[in-house]
């Protein structure tokens, strides 16, 4: 039996390939710093994009995405800053959050899941 991170890293991996399909480019995987983590980085469509990946077996403990709730969001949102300005990203770059969402085997893209948060 893996533990909780093998499990998420390999949705992360899965998620990064299903999400290339729909025309993401993955440009980091896991990144991270003290403000917190981001899942996976991405370019899509003209935007920098934030991904975070939830992974439920099943609805008992509700549906993916409502694990990212405004405590996360914050962490994410403060650990895009960082990378923004660790990677001279001009602040014009448009950016969002999404947030891929797995259960039973089916994905669901998020986009503009959040807001930016302070």
């Amino acid at each position: 039996m893996k533990n909780t991170r093998a499990v998420g890293t390999d949705y992360e991996k899965q998620a990064a390939e299903y999400l290339e399909t729909r025309g993401y480019h993955i440009l980091e995987k896991n990144f991270r710093c003290r403000m917190g983590e981001i899942d996976l980085i991405a370019e899509e469509d003209g935007y920098l994009v934030f991904i975070e990946v939830k992974y439920r077996a099943g609805t008992q403990m509700g549906e993916p995405q409502e694990a990212v709730n405004f405590r996360k969001q914050q962490k994410i949102s403060r650990a895009a800053s960082y990378y923004c300005l660790r990677h001279k990203i001009s602040p014009q770059k448009p950016c969002r959050f999404d947030v891929i969402a797995c259960m039973g085997g089916e994905w669901t893209i998020i986009q503009n899941a959040f807001d930016y948060i302070q």
